[in-house]
């Protein structure tokens, strides 16, 4: 069923709408596919670099472990402010290499929670990311008005979060995690509408490979937070 509510299919021919909706699906698809091979990546290399104990004690037990932290930001904000100056093909291998890092500076979690929580945590956050995604998707309704307030609320998080790192709080580690399930989970629904609006906004099959991999990276990060606020709520240390 075509998506006629949307104002930019209002007043085409049912031909040309139905032709955009099948294409808005084919796009949709292929962000979700890029966001899922990137999170299969990303758990992958986190499990083979704990697995690992020589390559795990090179990161984490030397100053390496901050580099390992901070690439993965140096490349998001490379992909946020150079993607017009990327091809397709490049914005690609950098989400790639991405989602690498990111497994390298998360393997952590597999040393500090059990094994179980991981993959049970894994497994309700799939199933949350999909029902707000969904919603995302599928509601009539504009989220744009959430954009502002989950910002804010995004850097409030990372600012507690930098003075936790000195205070070291156990309270306030529980306030950021319940506040950051709330943010990300806000952020999942915002990010899949806009992701779908942003189709509507070109047809070049170049611009539109560079959006499909932006959207991934956007729910990528929506995924992982998500889930790694949630561990914080409910796994169970190894200690």
């Amino acid at each position: 069923m075509a998506d006629y509510d949307n104002p930019v299919l209002r007043g085409r021919s049912d031909a040309r709408a139905d032709a955009i909706d099948q294409g808005l699906r084919t796009y949709m698809i292929s962000v979700y596919n890029y966001m899922a091979l990137g999170v299969a990546l990303t758990g992958l290399v986190a499990y083979a670099t704990y697995a690992i104990p020589s390559i795990f004690a090179a990161i984490y037990g030397t100053p390496l472990v901050w580099v390992v932290i901070l690439a993965p930001l140096g490349l998001v904000l490379l992909m946020s402010f150079g993607i017009n100056r990327m091809s397709a093909a490049t914005a690609q291998l950098v989400f790639w290499l991405f989602a690498g890092l990111m497994g390298l500076s998360t393997a952590y979690i597999f040393q500090v929670y059990v094994a179980a929580d991981i993959v049970r945590v894994f497994f309700i956050t799939a199933a949350a990311f999909g029902a707000l995604s969904l919603y995302g998707y599928t509601t009539p309704r504009s989220l744009s008005a959430m954009g502002s307030f989950l910002f804010m609320g995004l850097v409030g998080i990372v600012i507690a979060s930098l003075v936790n790192l000195f205070l070291a709080s156990s309270a306030l580690t529980f306030a950021i995690s319940v506040i950051g399930v709330l943010v990300f989970a806000g952020l999942t629904a915002y990010d899949t509408q806009k992701i779908k609006e942003m189709y509507l906004e070109s047809d070049d099959r170049e611009v539109m490979g560079k959006k499909a991999i932006m959207g991934a990276l956007a729910l990528y990060l929506d995924f992982i937070n998500l889930f790694l606020m949630l561990l914080r709520l409910f796994g169970s240390s190894r200690d």
